[in-house]
């Protein structure tokens, strides 16, 4: 039996060298989805849940700074992951944005997410979702899959939606392009 290697080798030189030469042709590997570009983002999402410890996370306890929403499942593990980013943002951007976390599950897993929130140690509000939301209806219509991220500017309006898992990195990318925007509309 013959080896392929000098059959295959040069074949393989050729496929590389006849991938695109110039960066314009390349597509971006990885980084941060655009965010809205629209200044005028829609209307204010109205919403109030209530938190693990009793408080309300809403639309008015959110004012004034941009907010970051994740929305999880306990049983998810990519659920896990975003909720960890969002943690890291929230210590690293603190008081310039606010954090938060919807999950995404009927009030009788409760003590599911309880333990899910103390494993996890989340340091920022974490609340339970309502059978409209839940659906993907409601104040952020469309948005039932986890893990998902919704960031709202300080009036409450939705800025940027991604569906997915998004790393804190990639999020904080697109906090500083909305920042942008915010500061070229405000001219």
């Amino acid at each position: 039996m013959r080896p392929l290697a000098p059959v295959c080798l040069p074949l393989l030189l050729l496929a590389i060298g006849c991938g695109g030469s110039g960066d314009a042709a390349r597509e971006p590997v990885a980084g941060p989805p655009a965010a809205a570009a629209d200044p005028a983002r829609g209307p204010v999402r109205t919403f109030s849940y209530e938190t693990l410890d009793g408080r309300e996370l809403s639309t008015a306890s959110l004012a004034g700074r941009l907010s970051v929403i994740g929305f999880v499942a306990t049983y998810d593990v990519a659920s896990q992951a975003e909720a960890r980013f969002l943690a890291g943002l929230f210590r690293d951007h603190t008081p310039r944005i606010n954090a938060a976390l919807l999950v995404l599950e009927a009030s009788e897993n409760r003590p599911l997410v309880e333990a899910f929130v103390a494993a996890l140690k989340l340091p920022y509000p974490v609340a339970l979702a309502d059978a409209p939301t839940i659906a993907g209806e409601g104040p952020f219509a469309g948005l039932h899959h986890v893990p998902s991220v919704v960031i709202l500017d300080a009036e409450g309006r939705e800025a940027f939606r991604h569906v997915g898992l998004i790393t804190q990195e990639a999020l904080e990318e697109v906090l500083r392009r909305i920042e942008r925007e915010n500061a070229r509309s405000a001219r």
